[in-house]
């Protein structure tokens, strides 16, 4: 079997189109990295481990009974979002989303993909769009400057929670509601703010679902059955697609053709995602390489690599088990954090993510160039530089001994995005059965929200 590809054929049940990506763990195993490296065997074992996880997702598909895998298929909430989205932003310079962990880690993560926090990047269309800003952490100045200094007429907000009672959140849009009424703008409280949070239960109580429904503020329900680091590619997700510009829906497609791969292949050698977990979970628990790394090679995937440090952590972290993921950027970690991947302990194991970028953006002069000493870089662009770094690191780590695994995107686009965050969802569920704990629950963090409410009720 050919562990390398995520490629696919045809299927009964849903339109299969290739993955749109290609991921190859050659770079993982022994005959590439020597004694750092997962024998042929190891990996087999998980594989065959994997498959009635596998088959569980399949049935789960089927029956509709795990949420996560019909959201692809899904339109109506983007009409809804989009609806609601188009009316809240009438009048508005600036769109703020609040929310923390699940309820903006995956929004960043699209949203970047349009440009946002990307220095240079607002587009012509984009300029007719308000600005977008996340505000995910909670720090008593930066909220305090920035309700300070905003233009709150011009300004909306977007409050995400999924429960309705994260404490972070409830600050934030209370603090936000409290700013603008004393702006004067009481009476535009309904037109300036927008919410997503469960839908009603009885017995159920949910904070932000009631200030907002006692102040006529507009709320979109989130999906009940899928937990927030989980919810990006949910509506969750497509507000801030559609706040950039973004085909929303595409976005879907992508994350479309990694399910039906799941529907199309029996054999787990077969699905990515099944490879991934197989490996990563076989080289902590053979190699010891228990620290993986999400390393970029663009900008527009650098929170995509902060949502998959939330996505890892808190799904596996439990029980004294788990992986500690780390976040990186090439090319800009080359000049730190590239010295210990190489160098240090042998305990991390690597993804590059690769686009294709040979020349793209300007080109030096040769002249310049050969002034600056930098012959190589005559003629050459942006592209070539980082295309060069990204073909060589991968093979630099090898040469090291250090386990590296690439993942190829033709086009960094909407689909392929999409794809890549269904894949890393269903890895890591994947992971946790290696694991054998539960990928979706998160007991040590509940702990902390019910310390915290704690501490902050016995004061005086």
């Amino acid at each position: 079997m050919d562990h390398a590809l995520g490629s696919a054929v045809i299927s009964d049940s849903l339109k299969v189109l290739p993955m749109p990506f290609v991921q190859s763990i050659e770079g993982c195993m022994e005959a590439a990295v020597g004694a750092a490296g997962l024998p042929p065997a190891a990996l087999e074992r998980r594989l065959e481990l994997l498959g009635p996880a596998v088959a569980r997702l399949r049935a789960h598909y089927e029956r509709c009974t795990l949420a996560l895998l019909r959201v692809p298929e899904q339109s109506e909430d983007i009409e809804e979002a989009a609806q609601a989205l188009a009316r809240l932003s009438e009048g508005a310079k600036t769109l703020v989303f609040f929310g923390t962990g699940g309820s903006s880690l995956g929004g960043q993560a699209i949203a970047q993909l349009g440009g946002w926090f990307i220095p240079g990047q607002q587009k012509a269309d984009q300029m007719r769009r308000p600005r977008t800003r996340f505000y995910d952490n909670l720090d008593p100045l930066t909220l305090a400057s920035s309700l300070g200094s905003l233009d709150l007429g011009a300004t909306r907000f977007v409050i995400i929670s999924k429960s309705g009672n994260t404490g972070e959140t409830l600050v934030q849009f209370l603090a936000a509601l409290q700013a603008v009424k004393a702006a004067g703008y009481e009476k535009k409280v309904p037109e300036l703010f927008l919410a997503l949070s469960d839908p009603p239960a009885p017995g159920v109580e949910n904070g932000l679902r009631n200030i907002c429904e006692a102040h006529g503020i507009a709320l979109l329900d989130h999906n009940r059955d899928i937990g927030g680091r989980y919810a990006g590619l949910t509506n969750v997700g497509m507000l801030p697609a559609l706040a950039r510009g973004l085909d929303a829906s595409a976005i879907r497609a992508g994350a479309s053709r990694v399910i039906s791969n799941l529907m199309e292949h029996a054999d787990t050698g077969a699905f990515a995602p099944a490879i991934g977990a197989a490996v990563s979970i076989g080289l902590a628990e053979e190699r010891g390489a228990r620290v993986q790394v999400m390393m970029p090679y663009t900008d527009r995937l650098g929170r995509f690599a902060d949502w998959y440090v939330q996505l890892a952590g808190e799904s596996l972290g439990k029980g004294g088990k788990g992986l500690t993921p780390v976040a990186a950027l090439g090319p800009v970690d080359q000049h730190s954090k590239l010295q210990l991947y190489l160098d240090g302990p042998r305990d991390h194991m690597i993804t590059i993510l690769r686009t294709e970028c040979g020349g793209a953006g300007p080109v030096v002069d040769a002249a310049l160039a050969g002034q600056a000493g930098a012959d190589y870089l005559a003629g050459r662009s942006a592209g070539d530089l980082v295309a060069a770094q990204q073909a060589v690191i991968p093979q630099a780590l090898v040469d090291a001994g250090r386990p590296v695994r690439t993942i190829d995107l033709e086009r960094l686009d909407e689909q392929a995005l999409g794809g890549l965050m269904m894949h890393f969802m269903l890895e890591t569920i994947l992971s946790g059965h290696l694991l054998q704990v539960d990928p979706f629950d998160q007991p040590a963090v509940e702990a902390g929200k019910k310390l915290t409410r704690r501490n902050l009720g016995s004061r005086e």
